[in-house]
């Protein structure tokens, strides 16, 4: 086996994300409420949304718009 589990998650992690650019988009969810931010995908004809990672500071949210290669995100609250 090589490198460890969490050698092989965190590469995983990198990974740019594959989806139906057609059919969805990245998007953060913001709370109006409590601030909680949560990144995930919405298909533009349903509306429906994918969860994907909850984004606690900067840097999370650099990393998820890195694996989608975008440079910005629409935020829905």
């Amino acid at each position: 086996m090589k490198g460890s589990l969490f050698d092989r998650i965190k590469k995983k992690r990198q990974e740019p994300f594959v989806y139906d650019k057609e059919n969805w988009q990245p998007v953060l969810r913001c709370s109006i409420c409590n601030g909680e931010q949560v990144a995930g995908f919405k298909n533009i004809h349903t509306g429906q949304f994918k969860e994907e990672s909850v984004i606690r500071n900067q840097r999370e949210l650099e990393q998820f718009k890195s694996r989608c290669q975008v440079r910005e995100l629409k935020k829905e609250y």
